[in-house]
């Protein structure tokens, strides 16, 4: 079962509770909520690829 935890994603929303400060939705209702964990989600991922990008250029700079 543990094993099986890690490829969930569960610690994703770990991430964006504790690293990004997000403890509540703003709004109410369900398409409203789909729209804003829509946007966390992206954000999630731009800061994701931002990282990635940035080490890259790290890489091939040193």
């Amino acid at each position: 079962l543990s094993v099986r935890r890690m490829h969930e994603p569960e610690s994703v929303f770990g991430q964006m509770k504790n690293n990004r400060g997000f403890r509540r939705f703003l709004l109410r209702g369900l398409p409203k909520v789909s729209l804003e964990v829509g946007w966390l989600s992206l954000a999630h991922n731009l800061l994701k690829k931002a990282a990635v990008d940035r080490k890259r250029q790290m890489a091939l700079q040193g």
